[in-house]
């Protein structure tokens, strides 16, 4: 297998997933015997560190709370030319990772995700099935590309993609931030189906449906902003120009008629308006240029990395 002649490094997330990270640790070695895998402790208040640690992993600790401070470690830190991210929880599949380090060898990817399907009904609960399709199609209609499984927690990647992803997320974004800056930069990304399980009885999952959908959905809003600018400002624009125009022709109106400007106070409102509108729209193309500028630094910062896979 042309992967055998890769360094692969197995990234597991963790937290107080004592009761299930052996299992996932031994499972990732039968599968992918070649690769060197990390287990990062994000404080864990369980016996997580020590179980991992027993079962042959690199284990190290993260302080700061949160799935994006972990991965930004473990991205900072760890030296490979194929990157596999899964969670520790056993949810995923690690029979799949040989088919995604597969996909992304022979096919010269950057990215590949693998979608989750379902092989136990409680596995995949319907308030995060729902809230995954509808962030999705949000990313989909804001990018314009077809993503599958935006918020999966299981993907492959290479190395010049890992070594020039600037992680900004905290918690469970992280995913939505893959997901999006491999848009943005246009890399070569693939899907490939995976199963995904009920945890463990016992084992409590730490995605909170609510909190952690709007934190994700505001990602996706902030991106726009910073990576989609001229949508936002045009938009504003355009918006405060239909209230405009609404306001002033009853005023432009009532002058051609009387010759006087009867209602002065929404003429004035009027002009504001306007200048508000052409503000926001120059704001607009300013920002888009630095946009620009910005993912052409980020481009080339990706192009020096010579092709991994």
């Amino acid at each position: 297998m042309t992967t055998q002649r890769k360094n692969i490094a197995v990234c597991l997330p963790c937290y107080n997933e004592g009761l299930v990270i052996a299992r996932v640790i031994e499972h990732f070695r039968a599968v992918l015997p070649e690769a060197d895998i990390y287990v990062y402790d994000n404080a864990s208040t369980d016996n997580t560190y020590e179980q991992a640690e027993k079962a042959g992993a690199i284990v190290r600790r993260v302080g700061m709370q949160g799935k994006g401070y972990v991965v930004r470690r473990m991205f900072a830190d760890i030296e490979a030319d194929v990157y596999v991210l899964a969670d520790g929880d056993a949810t995923y599949d690690p029979d799949s990772a040989v088919k995604l380090v597969e996909v992304l060898a022979t096919g010269h990817y950057d990215l590949v995700t693998g979608c989750r399907v379902a092989t136990d009904a409680p596995a995949y609960r319907r308030g995060h099935a729902s809230g995954n399709r509808l962030l999705t199609n949000v990313v989909r209609m804001l990018f314009g590309r077809n993503v599958k499984d935006m918020l999966s927690g299981f993907r492959v990647m290479s190395r010049r993609f890992v070594k020039t992803f600037p992680v900004l997320s905290r918690g469970f974004e992280i995913e939505t931030e893959l997901t999006i800056h491999a848009l943005e930069l246009d890399v070569p990304m693939s899907d490939v189906d995976t199963p995904y399980r009920e945890r463990q009885e016992g084992s409590h999952s730490k995605l909170h449906t609510y909190a952690d959908g709007l934190r994700i959905l505001r990602m996706v809003l902030d991106m726009l902003v910073h990576e989609r600018p001229l949508y936002v400002f045009g938009g504003f624009s355009a918006a405060l120009t239909i209230v405009n125009v609404a306001l002033a022709v009853p005023v432009i109106m009532s002058y051609f008629e009387t010759g006087l400007i009867e209602r002065f106070p929404t003429a004035i409102l009027c002009m504001v308006l306007f200048l508000l509108a052409i503000s926001s729209l120059m704001c607009g193309f300013i920002l888009r240029a630095i946009t620009h500028a910005r993912r052409e630094m980020k481009r080339l910062a990706y192009m020096l990395h010579s092709q991994e896979v």
